[in-house]
């Protein structure tokens, strides 16, 4: 049966583009038409990405956003931050949907964005237009959306370690305190003295500690989801992992707030998630999600204290999947109509 839609990558020479092609080339229901890029012209996909060699016929081309959109019905953006504002108004004209993974329209603030992201953004008149794609909190807005930011990363794991305290009004003038620890393959493909291998391996450091671009993004969606005045304290740290984001949340609740409790807010956000879950026996870890598109999420629960407890809430994702490309998947999914899990349910490896 010929395939329903036809979808384009703009961006597809990083490790993004590199796994949104790979989930487009088993899809069952999107064709993969054309990669743009301005890095790699005319060298086949498998030349960049040694995964892909043989897999597709496919060469990157150097193409404005009307020609590598011509035909297509919805693309799927993996540029860096700053760089994809300034295309979006050719793809809005195009007419084609749009899914973007930079961080160019998930805040709908522009001073937020200034000063996080370092640049005043070209079109601040398009803040607010993108749905912020986290499916376990803007399903039904994503699925009649047309253009749907994906969430960070880091985002991703944080917001989904909270979620279910939010929606409980938990979090309601609370601070948070995060540690994230984060795999180089975050970093993107081109080399720098963050993931060089020697410097990398071996070795734990922070960067960015309670300046993080994410923080506005996840104080965000926080809001939206609930938690009135929360405040982030957010410590990221590079660790000598290429895959993977482990977060750890600290945080103190009501006594009253207790193990059962928590478990019953958990289940009632994700017992009908596809690809959130909470393991019984055991708490989340990276290597049993590294390489899929699930996330896991748990907690632990302090004594109490003086009235209050201190409670940790902790997430693991694989950052290029569920943290990148694998969520903006399963939005292109959810826009497009398609099952949700669609190229998407295979599992990682083990070990």
């Amino acid at each position: 049966m010929a395939k329903r839609f036809k979808a384009a990558i703009i961006g597809g020479s990083g490790y993004g583009g590199a796994e949104l092609a790979r989930r487009l080339l088993m899809h069952p229901d999107v064709e993969l038409v054309r990669v743009a890029s301005i890095d790699h012209v005319g060298e086949p996909l498998g030349a960049v990405h040694p995964n892909l060699d043989g897999a597709t016929d496919l060469v990157f081309q150097d193409l404005s956003p009307t020609e590598a959109v011509k035909g297509c019905d919805v693309a799927l953006l993996a540029l860096p931050h700053k760089v994809t504002a300034a295309k979006v108004p050719e793809l809005i004209a195009a007419g084609v949907k749009i899914i973007d993974m930079s961080g160019d329209f998930r805040l709908r603030d522009a001073a937020t964005y200034e000063k996080f992201y370092g640049a005043t953004h070209p079109h601040p008149e398009l803040l607010g237009t993108f749905v912020y794609g986290l499916p376990e909190l803007n399903r039904a807005q994503i699925k009649a959306a047309k253009y749907v930011a994906s969430p960070g990363c880091f985002a991703t794991t944080i917001e989904l370690a909270l979620l279910p305290l939010a929606r409980a009004g938990l979090l309601d003038g609370v601070v948070v305190h995060v540690q994230g620890i984060t795999g180089s393959s975050g970093s993107g493909i081109a080399p720098q003295a963050g993931t060089h291998h020697p410097s990398r391996a071996g070795n734990l450091k922070t960067y960015k500690p309670l300046e993080h671009q994410h923080v506005p993004e996840i104080v965000q969606t926080l809001h939206d989801s609930g938690a009135k005045g929360v405040e982030l304290r957010f410590v990221p740290v590079s660790a000598p992992l290429t895959r993977g984001i482990f977060a750890t949340c600290f945080l103190e609740l009501p006594e009253a707030i207790d193990k059962t409790k928590l478990a019953a807010m958990f289940d009632e956000s994700y017992a009908r998630e596809p690809f959130t879950r909470r393991p019984k026996a055991r708490l989340p870890e990276v290597v049993a999600v590294a390489g899929s598109n699930y996330v896991e999420v748990g907690f632990a629960v302090g004594a109490a204290i003086n009235g209050k407890r201190t409670v940790t809430c902790f997430s693991a994702i694989d950052n290029l999947i569920k943290g990148g490309a694998g969520q903006a998947i399963q939005n292109m999914n959810l826009v497009l109509g398609c099952d949700e899990k669609a190229s998407l349910e295979d599992v990682g490896n083990w070990p």
